[in-house]
């Protein structure tokens, strides 16, 4: 749009002007701007001006703005802007340089003002601002871009028609934050080829925060650095797991200078234990426990083994995701994000809603089921070529004989499904009526005898016992294979790729302020590190305390109406305690005003607000 509006006709005495649609509440909203006048910049022939509301307060700091950001990103000498107050930039001055500077090129570039936060530009503002741009528009070539968070209609609400009639709009519509999310999971995190992997717990951590508090992609992707910085910096033997380039040469080299210390921690791991137990050869296990050049040349094979889990892992909750993505109601789920969480915390064959899908499927019509087969086959064929073009980059090469059997297996199916007719198969002999009804028989064994014979009196056809066959291939041969949960027990060395430590990302990236605030007023010592608010309990109270501290400290022993008087007064008792012998003694003004500081100041917190029924007490809102 931008590289095309002034050479179309089409916007020829009008500004040519792009609303770009973002959705509201979202934190990175003015970053998202930010990032698109960075490419902007970088990918066309533009000077470009981040005009933000809090730049344009009024018209002449807008004006300024504009005029002082285009000179700067053109001059590369800095005593070229010198020549300019700030008092004297205007658009004639803007024009003079324009012209100046670009004026002997056939090409000359565009001046792009973006808007980021269009609702909360002053109003006025921007009409006049507008109306100016567009007087120089015969002489500088002015594109706007409007930010809009919420819909179209409010850039029709904010400008009058003798400013509307100046633009001409072309309507921009971003992508949700969730479908950012789904594609940067699908290509980049939820793959095999990140060799850093989040467990269920934790990965669910992590999208609730987004889907549930700020919708921010940023916030996600600093979560899940958190988490892989920690995770790497746990344990050196971590890094193993980060090894996939030229396949398993380098990982064999620095297998080779693993130290005896950062062996035993292999040999501490819950996964190498079980893998241990599980050997049938007494010699081998001795090996593998004592001789730290056997474990070396062991430790390569059973890393590459992990690497060829995810793949399979992956491929197969692709797989899933195929086939059961579009069913009604989605029982398990639309997104791989849904599906990973699930089949990474538990065995998903055995979920109630895995069995729901089963049946759903197995209603499919033999074109239907055809079709899903087809995608399948596309999403096998894939997983097979990316590995094939990693092979030739020299990266990591998967073991994909499992994948290529799956696919083999499902060509076979599918054949026999095309093969196969609607013809009813002759069904089994049905027993005689007089069998039933023998001598002494009570209701409720011929209601079950009635019942059984019903169910294996039912006549299929080929397509469905074709169906069902492929079903089963699916859940015992894909699904119970393939997508079974990374534990301890069924992958060694599965936590040098695995994060699992949910409680302590959550005390590191979800707030608690409350607690917070409560540790900070209750023991100031914690946070000031000073010597003289060290408490011999935490319910004890000093007059070295800060005034808010002690405030909030008497305020804990009060019931839900705080008398302000008494308040005053426990307070001048803590703060002046040689003058208290007698309660209708005249306060210290100084003391009354610092404690009137911090009454303010606790209401500001939160902690108490006015009473309505009587004037002389506050009311205690927190317990």
């Amino acid at each position: 749009f931008i590289e095309s509006c002034q050479k179309s006709s089409q916007y020829e005495g009008c500004l040519p002007t792009a609303a770009l649609l973002t959705g509201f509440n979202q934190n990175d909203h003015l970053s998202q701007f930010e990032k698109l006048a960075e490419d902007i910049q970088n990918n066309t022939f533009s000077i470009v001006v981040l005009l933000p509301a809090r730049d344009g307060t009024n018209l002449k700091q807008a004006v300024e703005t504009i005029v002082e950001k285009c000179i700067e990103s053109q001059s590369r000498d800095r005593s070229v802007e010198k020549r300019f107050r700030k008092n004297q930039l205007n658009l004639d001055v803007l024009q003079a340089w324009y012209l100046e500077t670009h004026g002997n090129f056939d090409a000359l570039p565009n001046l792009i003002i973006v808007v980021p936060d269009f609702e909360l530009f002053n109003t006025a503002v921007l009409q006049d601002l507008i109306i100016i741009l567009d007087s120089y528009a015969t002489k500088l070539p002015f594109v706007l871009v409007f930010g809009v968070a919420t819909d179209i209609s409010t850039i029709h609400n904010v400008l009058p028609y003798h400013v509307t009639s100046k633009i001409k709009i072309s309507v921009f519509q971003s992508e949700p934050s969730a479908t950012n999310l789904n594609n940067i999971l699908n290509e980049v995190l939820l793959t095999p080829y990140c060799p850093f992997h989040l467990s269920g717990k934790v990965f669910k951590l992590l999208v609730d925060i987004f889907l549930f508090y700020d919708f921010s992609i940023n916030g996600f992707i600093q979560g899940f650095k958190y988490a892989l910085m920690d995770h790497y910096f746990q344990k050196s033997i971590n890094a193993l797991s980060a090894v996939i380039d030229d396949d398993d040469d380098e990982l064999n080299a620095i297998v080779h200078e693993l130290s005896s210390s950062e062996l035993e921690q292999v040999r501490q791991l819950p996964s190498f234990r079980t893998y241990v137990e599980s050997l049938q050869n007494p010699q081998e296990v001795i090996d593998l426990l004592t001789d730290d050049d056997h474990l070396k040349r062991s430790l390569t094979p059973m890393i590459m083994q992990v690497h060829n889990y995810w793949f399979t892992f992956h491929c197969a909750l692709h797989v899933l995701q195929t086939i059961v993505g579009d069913l009604p109601k989605a029982p398990l789920g639309k997104h791989i994000r849904e599906l990973y969480c699930v089949c990474v915390a538990a065995d998903v064959t055995m979920l109630p809603e895995f069995k729901e899908c089963i049946q759903l499927l197995s209603f499919l019509s033999k074109e239907e089921m055809l079709q899903k087969i087809k995608q399948v086959l596309d999403v096998v064929l894939m997983w097979v070529e990316r590995n094939d073009q990693l092979s030739i980059q020299g990266c990591l090469v998967y073991d994909v004989a499992p994948v290529e059997e799956m696919a083999k297996g499902l060509v076979i199916l599918s054949d026999q499904l095309v093969a196969a007719n609607h013809e009813q198969i002759v069904c089994e002999k049905q027993n005689d009526k007089s069998s039933f009804l023998l001598p002494h028989m009570g209701r409720q064994e011929l209601r079950e005898k009635l019942l059984t014979a019903a169910k294996h009196s039912k006549s299929e056809s080929a397509v469905t016992k074709a169906i069902e066959s492929i079903m089963d291939y699916f859940v015992k041969h894909i699904f119970q294979r393939y997508l079974r949960p990374a534990t301890s027990k069924t992958v060694p060395l599965v936590e040098l790729f695995l994060y699992n430590n949910s409680t302590y990302l959550r005390q590191h990236i979800v707030g608690a302020p409350r607690a917070a605030v409560h540790i900070a007023l209750n023991n100031p010592q914690y946070y000031t590190q000073c010597d003289c608010c060290i408490l011999d309990e935490s319910s004890c109270i000093v007059p070295s305390l800060p005034d808010l501290s002690i405030a909030y400290k008497l305020h804990l022993e009060c019931g839900r109406m705080i008398n302000l008087f008494d308040w005053l007064q426990a307070f001048r008792t803590i703060l002046d305690d040689s003058n208290n012998e007698g309660s209708e003694q005249q306060v210290d003004p100084i003391i009354q005003a610092r404690f009137t500081r911090v009454v303010a100041e606790m209401q500001f917190l939160g902690f108490i607000k006015t009473s309505k029924t009587k004037t002389d007490h506050v009311t205690r809102l927190t317990w």
